[in-house]
């Protein structure tokens, strides 16, 4: 009994190390720069590149928009983004939902993470700028 548990557990081991954990999904990494406004509704706009793991890219438009209680102007110019649960390059595209607290003044850094259905999208970046206030709305690639 022991010989055959040890055969099986032997084979699932083999199986398990020749299959792909996620068969399909393939790295994507953005490079963007964006900047905009708010006064109670927030509005930026801004271009970047994705880059695939498959050899793909496309240049993108950005457009962020929503609403809430929030003052300020910005500008990111060496953002990233990275995103994961994509399994072809026109998944990138869309509406992600976004939501985030946020203050600032002069030269600041941050980051935040979005998703679209089973895309998430983690974005950091460096910019200046002065800000204020809580937000909700949609980051948006084109």
């Amino acid at each position: 009994m022991w010989k055959s548990m040890g055969a099986v557990a032997l084979a699932l081991a083999g199986w398990v190390m020749v299959s792909p954990a996620h068969a399909g999904d393939i790295e994507c990494k953005m490079n963007f720069r964006l900047s905009g406004w708010s006064v109670f509704y927030q509005t930026a706009t801004g271009s970047g590149t994705v880059h695939c793991s498959n050899g793909q890219s496309m240049a993108v438009h950005i457009r962020v928009k929503g609403g809430g209680i929030t003052f300020g102007k910005s500008q990111i110019d060496n953002g990233v983004g990275k995103f994961s649960g994509v399994t072809s390059l026109s998944e990138i595209k869309g509406h992600y939902a976004d939501a985030g607290v946020h203050a600032g003044a002069s030269k600041s850094a941050g980051a935040r993470v979005m998703t679209k259905g089973n895309v998430s999208l983690a974005l950091s970046g460096t910019g200046k700028g002065w800000d204020l206030g809580v937000a909700f709305g949609a980051f948006i690639i084109e």
